[in-house]
């Protein structure tokens, strides 16, 4: 392995160096900057430790950049941070921390490298690059933290029961890093985490979530999913997830394992798209099975309204998990809501007036939604799947001959409810609903062209028979 330092880091390298003797004390980079450089990937975070004052380090070092920095200060935590050039640089003094049974928020007090060293979480961020001119560009490795990131293991510095009892968020790290990187974590590591798994309740759900995001954000998702699963962790913070796992069986019918399925899902849509809350719609979008089981002597088993019954489940589970209550939990809600919709139309012949409520229903959202299909697309059947997926080519270019020809996407009809109420001078009514929806569909089942002159005249028409004029 080798560690690539960029020109601009190397000056500030040199800077960081140049204040610390200024200052009288040794300084360090430490943590994933030195493991993401030593594994050739780029890193935005520079975590700075010093045997001194951190914040004083912060401080000298502003007054020597160019432009100088503002330099946050968190003296609660006796650490500092300045932004430079794309690099966020965080500044601490070395420490030894201690904890509580009840709490993973630490005592802390100055201490030596090799006390600062011991309280990190894994070995392979454990290791420190020295700034010191005595051993200037040395890597000081005193856990083999070289060794496991070359054998691709995650492994805790000392016991891994302590580890994750001082702060149990470390088991979703450990996790996370795993997916991430592509490596594996310990046995003796990975045991502790299921002993330890209970101690994730002194968590909160905003930094468990922040974890969860990390593992969902990374290339293959379904690794760090089946780790939560196997170790028990997902069972305390994704219940509903866990409810997918599992096949019952029935006169001799069974149905498919939808937690399986859906991590098979979220790795199909992480291939094409980086969008977060997309892959969060590939895990929702059979979260509801569990509830809507049922099953039928003629049909077998069956999941019916588990589209409607996931959509409202969602904002539950966001609010549960602290994730936004916004736009973007209403886009994960649509898309659940959505989502067997182009799966249905690949099953019939398809018509202009189901791919133009398609349009309409989706919005903007259409490219997305047809996203999240084509991942849906899953079966150990390969004639199945080639079935499937040859419909989807037929539809998605019926969709595009439709949005071509109708202009559907983000559509609004072409008489609003404003224009009802000045045309007959009527006050919101009934009657304007009845008008406006029979305009919409209208245009929708193509009996009336989407332009405001034929939709005009159908609306007088209608209006007649309704008996409004």
């Amino acid at each position: 392995m080798v560690f690539n330092i960029k020109p601009y880091e190397r000056k500030l390298f040199e800077l960081i160096q140049q204040s610390a003797v200024e200052l009288g004390f040794p300084v360090y980079i430490v943590g994933g900057y030195v493991r993401d450089r030593l594994l050739a990937r780029e890193s935005k975070d520079l975590d700075v430790v010093c045997v001194g004052d951190g914040i004083a380090l912060a401080e000298k070092l502003a007054s020597k950049l160019r432009p100088q920095p503002h330099v946050a200060v968190y003296s609660r935590f006796g650490t500092a941070m300045i932004r430079h050039n794309d690099l966020e640089i965080e500044f601490v003094g070395a420490r030894k921390e201690s904890y509580q049974l009840d709490s993973r928020k630490p005592s802390v007090e100055n201490g030596s490298l090799d006390d600062d060293q011991n309280r990190r979480d894994f070995t392979i961020n454990a290791l420190a690059l020295s700034l010191n001119e005595e051993d200037y560009g040395e890597i000081l490795d005193s856990f083999n933290g070289f060794y496991d990131l070359e054998q691709k293991i995650i492994r805790t510095p000392l016991d891994p029961d302590k580890t994750f009892a001082d702060d149990p968020l470390r088991m979703m790290r450990a996790i996370r890093f795993s997916t991430q990187l592509d490596f594996e974590i310990d046995p003796i590591t990975l045991k502790s985490i299921s002993k330890n798994k209970q101690r994730i309740s002194i968590v909160s759900k905003e930094r468990i979530t922040a974890e969860l995001e990390k593992i969902i954000a990374s290339e293959k998702p379904s690794k760090g999913f089946n780790i939560l699963f196997d170790t028990g962790l997902l069972q305390l913070v994704f219940p509903e997830m866990v409810a997918l796992q599992g096949v019952e069986i029935k006169n001799n019918l069974g149905h498919k394992d939808n937690f399986y399925h859906t991590l098979e899902v979220l790795d199909n849509i992480a291939r094409d798209t980086n969008n977060i809350w997309l892959r969060w719609a590939a895990i929702l979008h059979d979260i509801a099975k569990p509830p809507t089981k049922r099953f039928d002597n003629n049909l077998g088993w069956t999941f019916h309204g588990h589209e409607a019954v996931g959509a409202a489940m969602v904002p539950r589970i966001f609010k549960r998990m602290k994730l936004p209550l916004d736009a973007k939990m209403k886009y994960v809600q649509k898309l659940v809501m959505l989502h067997l919709r182009p799966i249905a139309l690949t099953n019939d012949k398809v018509t202009d007036s189901a791919v133009r409520r398609l349009l309409f229903d989706a919005g903007k959202d259409i490219d997305d939604l047809m996203t999240l299909c084509k991942a849906d697309i899953t079966s150990k059947n390969e004639g199945k799947v080639n079935r499937y997926k040859e419909n989807y080519k037929v539809l998605t270019e019926k969709l595009k001959e439709v949005e071509e020809m109708d202009h559907l996407r983000n559509w609004q009809p072409p008489i609003t409810g404003d224009d009802i109420m000045k045309i007959f001078k009527l006050p919101p009514s009934r009657e304007v609903g009845i008008l406006k929806t029979a305009i919409r569909e209208a245009i929708l089942d193509g009996e009336v062209a989407n332009d405001y002159d034929d939709a005009y005249q159908y609306m007088m028409t209608k209006a007649k028979e309704l008996n409004m004029i």
